[in-house]
């Protein structure tokens, strides 16, 4: 049991100690606050547990983090119908872009979760995202794959296993709704 968690605080102390990647948490987390106080919208998407992440983290900024305030518009790509019909008609790998492509709008930030960074399906939502004139903002492990550099910011965080990388990037998601209820809501 102690070696996860010693394997846990390995894996942020090194993503502490990288200052490329906090100096990026901190200038998407300024993004953010202007993306909402231009009255724009936070997109999210991710596979498997990276969904979840993404569901969390657009209902902690619709509906509340720390603080009581008014909602914050973010969009998490979950809804059954949506992902289950264009994976019937279109394939898998179309689900986000089409999602994006349907209610992305220029000055929106779409933020995608990949462990690996090589799911084809989170490749095409950065794509998308980037003819929208979205700004991408990529959350990525082992060494950021087909995405590294793809996107306009990306964070590629420590960890040898996906439950590791997901764990920094929750960690990263709810700085950055902190860091948005802050100014944002004195």
């Amino acid at each position: 049991m102690l070696h996860s968690l010693h394997e846990a605080q390995r894996s942020l102390n090194a993503l502490v100690a990288d200052p490329q990647a906090v100096a990026t948490v901190q200038r998407v987390g300024d993004r953010l606050i202007e993306c909402f106080a231009a009255g724009n919208k936070v997109m999210i998407c991710g596979n498997g547990g990276s969904a979840c992440d993404a569901m969390h983290f657009a209902e902690e900024l619709t509906g509340r983090f720390r603080k009581d305030r008014p909602p914050l518009p973010a969009i998490a790509c979950s809804d059954v119908g949506h992902i289950t019909c264009t994976a019937n008609d279109f394939g898998f790998d179309q689900i986000f872009s089409r999602w994006i492509d349907a209610l992305g709008r220029a000055g929106d930030v779409l933020i995608v979760l990949s462990t690996s960074g090589n799911s084809e399906n989170i490749v095409r939502a950065v794509r998308s995202g980037t003819a929208r004139g979205m700004l991408t903002v990529a959350l990525l492990g082992k060494g950021g794959g087909k995405l590294n550099k793809a996107a306009d910011h990306q964070i590629i965080v420590p960890g040898d296993t996906s439950d590791r990388i997901q764990e920094l990037h929750m960690l990263i998601l709810h700085t950055w709704v902190e860091l948005a209820e802050t100014p944002l809501f004195r």
